[in-house]
């Protein structure tokens, strides 16, 4: 699979990246055979980005990330993982999302310095790995004042050091990631993880955030790039704000020119310059397989300027 620079940060990523928090039991429990075949399939397939994330089932992501990738070359991967969030003895902040988690600890939100630095060090201990390349914000629009301060201070800390390669944040809304970026200090974060706002169905990073990342050198993995579901199971609705038939009409195009919907998705994000990767979650071997097989399906020149004939996608993603 073909490798790519990440921004400034020196590191290189495959074009596909395995996201971890299907693995970690999101919406569904996966046995801890399952989670490793997965990421072991990852791995044969040539991809070198995986990211995870405390959260994510209480550290069970992490602790499987950890059984697969230890042990395979160091220097041949890119681990990221995330911080925002203590998983401790009764955390409070719990979420319903996450299948038979770990009896007895939940998640407490904490952007504080302090629990940054904690936070860092859990989970090193629970992957067993001696370095994470990329570090996330987590959702810091749950506290943005701290996240922006205190957790940022922290996260330059450790990329001054070399305890990190790259400081990043991890979030589901473009307009947080472009505020952060605008309030703090340049050069801001190395890189940023958006999650469903960079898709066929939901473009809302068009129109400022990714002008902004690529004026910076700030990379956007893009994530989520299915929505949910609504482009893998016909008759999911769509998630907001994508109207009820541009599904409908993403179809027809595609199959008017042979091109898999889902091939589509994987490689859109792909076609603007800020974005170097998108991360996928899987939660089988097979799943994986699937999608690395998309982001290699042919789709011809003509395709896209289809797309944006159609006001599907927006002429900035052809320049």
């Amino acid at each position: 699979m073909e490798t790519v620079a990440l921004g400034r940060t020196g590191l290189r990523i495959s074009r596909l990246g395995l996201g971890l928090a299907s693995l970690g039991g999101m919406f569904t429990a996966v046995p801890d055979g399952q989670a490793i075949a997965t990421i072991d399939r990852a791995w044969e397939l040539g991809i070198r980005l995986f990211d995870t994330a405390p959260v994510y089932g209480y550290g069970r992501s992490e602790q499987r990330a950890g059984l697969a990738l230890r042990g395979r070359p160091r220097d041949e991967y890119v681990l990221c993982t995330k911080v925002g969030r203590l998983i401790e003895r009764d955390g409070p902040d719990l979420q319903p999302i996450w299948a038979d988690p770990p009896a007895g600890v939940g998640p407490r939100l904490d952007y504080s310095y302090a629990a940054v630095m904690r936070s860092f060090e859990d989970s090193l201990a629970r992957l067993g790995i001696d370095r994470i390349d990329v570090l996330h914000i987590h959702d810091p629009e749950l506290d943005f004042a701290t996240a922006s301060t205190a957790t940022l201070r922290a996260l330059i800390e450790l990329r001054d050091r070399g305890t990190i390669r790259a400081l990043s944040l991890g979030v589901n809304h473009a307009d947080v990631a472009a505020r952060f970026i605008r309030e703090t200090a340049p050069p801001g974060p190395d890189c940023i993880l958006l999650a469903g706002r960079y898709t066929l169905l939901d473009q809302s990073a068009a129109t400022d955030l990714l002008p902004l990342c690529h004026d910076r050198g700030i990379a956007l993995l893009a994530a989520g790039v299915f929505q949910g579901g609504a482009l893998t199971s016909p008759g999911y609705p769509p998630l907001p704000p994508a109207p009820t038939g541009r599904v409908e009409a993403l179809r027809t195009i595609c199959t008017q020119y042979g091109v898999p919907l889902l091939a589509a998705a994987v490689q859109f994000p792909l076609i603007h310059p800020a974005v170097p990767a998108v991360i996928v979650g899987a939660r089988t071997p097979t799943e994986i397989t699937e999608v690395a097989e998309y982001l290699s399906h042919p789709i011809p020149a003509t395709f896209w300027p289809a797309l944006q004939r159609a006001d599907l996608i927006p002429a900035p993603t052809l320049t």
